[in-house]
């Protein structure tokens, strides 16, 4: 068959890489994938977030099957014209999309089906928000409604923190509108514990786990610094024993999707489940719609060719008739990301040494913002490598896939050197 995969990060990287195993592809295409991308696949230059640039490449591929990487083509309903137009998808409607692209929706499911999470309130000007912070106190959080590219949660130790986060939605550079139109902050209840994430397919009415993992998000060793995209994650988390994923499944996941189906917005792809975990109970933190960056890097190292089988299974709505096959096995991936990062960073920087790697089930360098300039590999976004590795332990596969980062030259770039340190 032939599959059309939008995005082009490292995790459209992990996605194509897997999927490029399965007999069942014969002609792969990514939009509008990068550097490394191209060596598996066919990559197009077109808009990912543009409803008739996807079509119409679609039509004229006779492209059999889509998934849909990130959330941006998700929210934007991409995938509605695709099911229209009579196209087999992976990934949520728009409708359904909004568990991510708006937290009032997402907490509003949440009080229908009574899934256990933080407290919270909604506000839509900075004096109202402000003044509840005031009341409440800190450590608080502070989201903006709608997407935000990752950029839109504050968790302040102070109120003057918080203050800030709340005038930096409504009237600084960062403004999002939200799932009614009109800018909007969420103000939540901070939840303390061990946050880990965990990965569900849905069809609409059946479920099925398909992973867990942990990423690091601050941007320096022993989780200091900025926040980031993420700078590396393991799979599996140990902490989301299988008591705890029950808990989960049976508290939050399945009456969310019942909740959903009731609304008449059944959610169909992949539910990335972030949760605090504090006392061996489970509370929902977020939803995504799609799979985590660097989280399905490892997750795709571990399912390998298996995971098409698993997308077709969901956008089939044939996921009571699935099952994942797993290895007794563990995957780390870390992260390189160009100085600077997650502030200004320079682009156009050579990456050399990526020539003498060899890859293999078990060594993966995936691609993310990477381009190719006169034959050489540069650097071409903030967050640029994900240097993975698999092994039967944790520690075998944080010797891979450091091994991996050691023999990579590009002096412009940066990773921790700690990943994986609260399960090693």
């Amino acid at each position: 068959m032939n599959i059309l995969i939008l995005g082009g990060g490292g995790r459209e990287h992990a996605l194509a890489w897997a999927i490029r195993q399965n007999p069942k592809c014969d002609r792969l295409f990514v939009a509008p994938g990068n550097a490394g991308i191209e060596a598996l696949a066919e990559c197009a230059s077109l808009n990912p977030n543009s409803r008739a640039e996807v079509l119409e490449f679609a039509q004229e591929n006779a492209v059999d099957f889509v998934v849909v990487g990130p959330e941006a083509p998700l929210a934007a309903g991409v995938s509605d014209a695709l099911r229209d137009a009579g196209f087999l998808v992976f990934g949520p409607s728009q409708a359904a999309a909004q568990l991510e692209a708006s937290k009032t929706f997402t907490k509003e499911i949440c009080d229908a089906c009574g899934a256990p999470t933080a407290a919270w309130a909604r506000f839509t000007d900075a004096a109202s928000a402000r003044d509840y912070v005031s009341s409440q106190g800190a450590p608080i959080v502070v989201k903006a409604d709608g997407l935000a590219a990752g950029k839109g949660v504050t968790v302040a130790e102070t109120v003057e923190q918080a203050h800030e986060a709340i005038d930096l939605i409504f009237t600084g550079d960062l403004i999002f509108t939200g799932e009614f139109g009109d800018t909007s902050v969420v103000i939540e209840e901070f939840m303390d514990g061990e946050e880990a994430s965990f990965f569900i397919l849905s069809d609409g009415v059946n479920s099925l786990p398909i992973g867990t993992a942990q990423d690091h998000k601050r941007v320096g060793d022993g989780d200091t610094g900025p926040n980031t995209g993420g700078m590396g994650a393991y799979s599996p988390a140990p902490v989301l024993n299988d008591a705890l994923q029950q808990q989960v499944m049976d508290q939050i996941v399945k009456p969310t999707i019942a909740e959903m189906a009731r609304r008449e917005m059944p959610f169909q792809g992949v539910l990335y489940a972030g949760v605090m975990i504090k006392d061996g109970q489970a509370r929902l933190v977020e939803y995504n719609v799609r799979f985590g960056d660097p989280e399905c890097q490892v997750l795709m190292l571990r399912l390998g060719a298996q995971i098409l089988d698993l997308l077709l299974a969901c956008a089939e709505g044939r996921l009571d008739q699935a099952a994942v096959t797993w290895a007794d096995d563990h995957a780390l991936t870390v992260v390189m990301a160009a100085d600077g990062y997650p502030g200004d960073y320079a682009k156009g920087t050579e990456i050399k040494g990526l020539d003498g790697i060899t890859e293999s089930s078990f060594e993966m360098v995936f691609h993310a913002g990477t381009a190719e300039k006169d034959g050489k590999i540069v650097a071409n976004g903030g967050r640029v490598l994900a240097c993975t590795g698999r092994g039967a332990t944790l520690a075998e596969a944080h010797q891979r896939a450091y091994a991996l980062v050691d023999q990579i030259d590009w002096p412009e770039g940066f990773c921790r050197r700690d990943i994986g340190w609260r399960a090693l």
